[in-house]
């Protein structure tokens, strides 16, 4: 069964997803913020209002857009070259190991 462009472009944005989710979190680079006491929504990172901002869904959606024009660019790219399904694990893996080492400071209490 031959694959298709879509299953080419999984391990992609597996990867770049992951390697773009711990730049958003480390650089704080969330597209909106939201505050869940007061139940509002604001662009880009804003100071606490009356209680801690939540970032992640910012961070969340930095990531998809971000992921989503690496995908992009690489299409053309990948139309000749063999699926490297090893990509979309092992980065995310990576990513992974370097959040608990980011925060071993919250697990390690």
């Amino acid at each position: 069964m031959k694959d298709n462009n879509i299953e080419r472009l999984v391990p992609v944005f597996s990867a770049a997803f992951a390697l773009i989710y711990i730049i958003s979190v480390e650089r704080n680079w969330a597209l909106f913020t939201y505050h869940p006491k007061i139940h509002q929504w604001g662009w880009l990172v804003e100071p606490a209002k009356n209680g801690p901002p939540m970032y992640w869904y910012g961070w969340l959606v930095t990531s998809l857009l971000g992921a989503s024009a690496v995908s992009v660019i690489a299409w053309p790219l990948l139309k000749s070259r063999p699926t490297q399904y090893w990509l979309g694990w092992t980065v995310p893996l990576l990513v992974m190991i370097s959040v608990f080492y980011l925060f071993r400071d919250f697990f390690l209490r």
